[in-house]
């Protein structure tokens, strides 16, 4: 859980510094919602990195947290605006178990 968390706040801030230096949406609360939303998929794509939890699962959980972004991000600021959260929490999230898979393990934890 604790390598979980460091990934989650490591991509958050690695993802916000590049934002907001080399994109600057002028908007620094969108700045760290996409931020946020990099960093919540680097973590909770580790979290589920065990061979305990069915592949089903992972999608499923993925899922969740994908609505859970976008209802947070309409909330908060506009579906329009949300959208792009859950493009970067997906791409992150199949970038995770692609790297994962050129291991003889399949997973990074190991």
């Amino acid at each position: 859980m604790k390598k979980a968390l460091m990934y989650f706040a490591l991509g958050t801030v690695l993802s916000f510094l590049i934002n907001y230096f080399f994109y600057s949406s002028k908007n620094i609360g969108l700045d760290i919602y996409y931020a946020l939303a990099f960093g919540i998929a680097w973590g909770i794509a580790y979290y589920l990195d065990t061979p305990n939890i069915t592949l089903p699962q992972k999608l499923g959980f993925s899922f969740v947290a994908m609505g859970a972004l976008v209802l947070i991000g309409t909330l908060i600021f506009s579906l329009e605006l949300a959208i792009p959260s859950i493009l970067k929490f997906s791409m992150v999230f199949v970038a995770y178990y692609l790297i994962a898979s050129f291991k003889g393990s399949k997973s990074l934890r190991k």
